[in-house]
């Protein structure tokens, strides 16, 4: 399944305040969270959605596994 390209400014209102999705992005590829109760509000600890969380993972308690549990929206461009 081919999947649908974003910007960053798309992927920017995705922040569960401009629109009700809340996606995130790692490596590429951008992640539905808005159903995740870790995702509430548009925040995960001291993450914010509608960016690309690529960087950010290293300071994470958990691996990059967590990606594999949730559903791909499409592709950062």
């Amino acid at each position: 399944m081919e999947l649908e390209t974003y910007s960053r400014s798309q992927l920017a209102l995705r922040n569960g305040q401009d629109r009700e999705e809340i996606w995130i992005a790692y490596r590429g590829i951008i992640y539905d969270v808005t159903h995740s109760r870790l995702w509430r509000n548009g925040q995960h600890y001291e993450h914010w959605s509608g960016q690309d969380l690529t960087d950010e993972l290293a300071d994470a308690p958990h691996s990059e596994g967590v990606f594999k549990k949730l559903r791909k929206v499409g592709r950062l461009i």
